[in-house]
């Protein structure tokens, strides 16, 4: 598919507009976002990919196939910004929730190898809150073996009260779970 970059936003006015269904990225810094962006659309450095985490600070906008814009949110919960930079980031995060008129979809990441944090539940809440269609994706699953995948499963599942069929398995090496995220897509946006 076509995929293109628009533009970054550093405040709401900056926001692009657009009739097409709109699906965004969120999740914890260093959760995979960019990488899963890259790999689901078959492109190497479509979203730049950071060596440190915290390297999405902007809302970065992308046309997929004149058919989504997708949206690469900044990353939740990293500790070496500084407090009144991460304040920014959810003031703007929230005008986002509650302004995109067209916001069909959050795809929230979640660690595998981690338990979902605080910050990992209250995105969770606000989409619920605000009737968003969510998908959970639980990432980087080439880092553990079947048996811990499979626990980890059950905890998160537990923790978020997403049941485990609802939860999708990636990965950005292997392409694990990249069917079942498009599928959620189509099937979502079709609505």
């Amino acid at each position: 598919m076509n995929a293109s970059f628009i533009l970054s936003a550093a405040k709401p006015e900056q926001f692009i507009k657009s009739d097409l269904p709109e699906i965004c990225f969120a999740g914890r810094s260093n959760v995979g976002k960019s990488s899963m962006i890259n790999k689901i659309l078959n492109r190497k450095n479509l979203v730049k990919v950071g060596n440190t985490p915290g390297k999405t600070r902007l809302v970065n906008f992308f046309n997929i196939g004149e058919k989504y814009i997708f949206t690469d949110l900044p990353g939740y919960g990293y500790a070496a910004v500084s407090k009144s930079e991460r304040a920014s980031w959810g003031k703007v995060i929230e005008y986002y929730f509650a302004n995109r008129k067209n916001l069909a979809l959050c795809v929230i990441l979640l660690d595998i190898r981690r338990v979902p944090n605080d910050d990992d539940m209250k995105m969770i809440a606000a989409m619920q809150s605000r009737n968003v269609p969510l998908i959970a994706v639980l990432t980087k699953s080439d880092k553990l073996s079947n048996n811990e995948k499979t626990k980890q499963i059950k905890i998160i599942s537990e923790k978020i009260l997403i049941s485990k069929e609802n939860l999708i398995v990636f990965s950005a090496v292997t392409g694990t779970g990249k069917e079942q995220i498009w599928q959620e897509i189509e099937k979502i946006t079709a609505i």
